[in-house]
């Protein structure tokens, strides 16, 4: 099991030459909840946005993230409305508060955890209730539902979503 804080900034290192090509800044969701894509961090300022699509890593190490070569590499002009970015954007996850559908706030995204090896299936979150809140009762972890909906203001899950709360 991976945590996506842990991912982002490790270098991207191509394997057939041995060369930094550049550091993780973000990752892409698909409306499955499924990791698309790795945004890299910008050469420079006014630069494309540069992306790693998940069927071309070799691997997520502790240290870097692998691919093949720069050939793999794409541009990525527009997020489209089909990818969520995790932690930056617009349409960003990170932040947005998890309700269920009875209106019970239950905390706000700090963090994602996807599967081991290379499973791209976000499986649970890292709440947070605030810095005080986090000092003197710890973070939560809610298991990945199976129905979610991500809004613009609030990720809505179902009711029974408060019991399968477990401390971080």
């Amino acid at each position: 099991m991976h945590k996506a804080k842990d991912i982002i900034g490790l270098p991207v290192i191509e394997i057939e030459k041995g060369e930094q090509t550049g550091s993780v800044k973000d990752f892409l969701l698909n409306n499955n909840w499924e990791i698309q894509a790795i945004i890299l961090e910008g050469k420079h300022w006014f630069s494309s946005t540069r992306i790693v699509e998940w069927e071309n890593i070799i691997s997520f190490g502790k240290d870097a993230v692998t691919i093949q070569n720069e050939e793999v590499i794409q541009q990525l002009d527009d997020v489209s409305n089909q990818f969520h970015p995790l932690y930056d954007g617009e349409k960003k996850i990170l932040g947005l508060p998890i309700l269920t559908v009875n209106g019970h706030e239950l905390g706000m995204v700090d963090d994602v955890y996807f599967g081991g090896k290379l499973g791209r299936k976000i499986i649970g979150y890292e709440l947070t209730d605030g810095l005080i809140s986090d000092i003197q009762d710890g973070r939560k972890w809610l298991p990945a539902p199976i129905q979610i909906t991500v809004g613009k203001d609030a990720i809505i899950v179902p009711v029974q979503s408060e019991q399968d709360l477990e401390d971080s």
